[in-house]
């Protein structure tokens, strides 16, 4: 018989639209389940009552005083997706190079398709420093990220948030009266925390993760530390082990434990820190001994991942490859093949050369933008219930187009200012963390970047 040969097709894309997905479950289109049906309505039916809105964040207690949006013009509220699109295109090609638009990897399709740089966290603050020009930078993501890059932009360019409700409930986990308090309750455990010890080491070196205040990157900034994001974390670590006996992590306990651990520091030495008990819950004695204090924070987003979710995974994809984030718990990252940021799990799929299924633990705008990209690939998000970052979607094409169309009227809308008192401090400890550049490929064989 002659040889016959057969091509395989790649399977048809899927929506990128977490959206679509969340509509269609609601319209009873869809047998998927998402965790709230709240989702399908507009963000801006949420931004007067108090909370992170609807999606992984809706159980956590949001602080006092937390930014409230005001309320968007009706014009914004009734336009259809498509009038959207159109609007939030006719003015940036009005504003052209007076403008810049970035999206993080985790807001939705709608929005991201308009955005001049997608990338992570620390990755769009150095998109935004690196364009000058531009009169603002409308930042596409969360309230920490919007002040980071007015740290790092110059000051007479506008750093734009198009939703004052899109914080962050890691972050607002660790605030700033809560991370003196601790200080100063380490400091009678360890006396004066600027003393050097016979090594050369000061007792305790603090470390915020990117995914925190300007006023907690001050403070870390005050006190010898520096920032991390998840890319760069192992290289932090290793810079502050040098300079100081000990490290207080914030606010996420998961990636300093998962980097920590990797590094092999036992967990017992890994004490965590309650602020809302004395000596964070641990005795003198635990924090004596202690290389890592670790606080009482986590992303909503990355908790609801779970052993049994991969376990369930590889019953059901044999051969699957999962891949989770470090914000995960430590369970979890154990039970993965690899765990690694955003920009890596994007990078590890560019790089399969052969139809691989992915069973990836990170945020669903990015994992189903990711297999509408790669129709080669199966790709599916761990957790089975569509259930996106409260804050992240809080950010609707309706917001982008108010903002945008505010800045064609020469109006400067939702600007993220931070104060200098604090900024000075803050940009201290950024400065520190860009000089900590983490190696070509990491020791532990899994990276994590945020």
């Amino acid at each position: 018989m002659p040889a016959v040969n057969i091509t395989l097709q790649p399977r048809p894309a899927a929506d990128a639209s977490v959206d679509h997905a969340i509509q269609a479950i609601v319209a009873g289109a869809s047998t998927a389940e998402t965790c709230n049906t709240d989702l399908a309505s507009g963000p801006w039916d949420f931004d007067i009552r108090p909370g992170y809105g609807p999606g992984s964040s809706m159980g956590d207690v949001i602080p006092t005083g937390s930014p409230r949006q005001g309320e968007l013009p009706r014009e914004y509220r009734d336009a259809s997706e498509e009038e959207l699109d159109a609007r939030i295109v006719a003015a940036k090609a009005t504003l052209g190079e007076r403008v810049v638009v970035l999206g993080h990897f985790y807001q939705r399709e709608e929005v991201v398709v308009h955005a001049d740089y997608v990338g992570d966290s620390f990755q769009l603050a150095n998109a935004a420093k690196a364009h000058p020009e531009a009169e603002a930078i409308v930042f596409c993501g969360v309230h920490f990220m919007a002040e980071t890059a007015d740290l790092l932009s110059r000051p007479e360019q506008a750093v734009i948030l198009p939703n004052l409700a899109a914080g962050c409930s890691m972050a607002d986990m660790a605030d700033i009266d809560q991370v003196e308090e601790c200080w100063e309750q380490l400091a009678e455990v360890y006396g004066d925390m600027d003393a050097v010890d016979a090594d050369g080491l000061v007792p305790v070196i603090p470390v915020t993760y990117m995914n925190s205040s300007a006023a907690i990157k001050g403070f870390v900034g005050r006190h010898g530390g520096i920032v991390c994001t998840s890319s760069n974390a192992r290289t932090v670590l290793e810079w502050a082990f040098e300079r100081g006996r000990r490290v207080l992590f914030f606010p996420d306990q998961h990636l300093g434990r998962n980097t920590a651990k990797a590094m092999g520091v036992p967990l017992e030495q890994m004490p965590m820190w309650n602020p809302r008990k004395p000596l964070g819950g641990s005795s003198a004695a635990d924090l004596a001994d202690a290389r890592v204090i670790l606080w009482h924070g986590f992303c909503s987003v990355h908790r609801r991942f779970s052993v049994e979710q991969i376990e369930k995974a590889r019953i059901d994809h044999p051969g699957v490859r999962v891949i989770v984030h470090p914000e995960c718990p430590m369970d979890v990252v154990d039970a993965a093949d690899e765990s690694g940021s955003t920009d890596y799990i994007r990078k590890a799929i560019e790089a399969a050369t052969e139809p691989t299924t992915f069973a990836i633990g990170t945020e669903v705008n990015l994992v189903q933008r990711l297999a509408a990209q790669h129709p080669q690939h199966e790709i599916f998000c761990l957790d089975p219930v569509v259930c996106p970052c409260s804050t992240m979607y809080r950010i609707h094409p309706g917001y982008l187009a108010w903002v945008l169309e505010g800045l064609v009227a020469g109006e400067v809308l939702n600007r993220i200012t931070v104060p200098a008192d604090v900024a000075e401090p803050a940009r201290l400890a950024l400065e520190r963390m860009l000089a900590a550049k983490p190696p070509a490929a990491p020791a532990s064989g899994w990276e994590n970047a945020s």
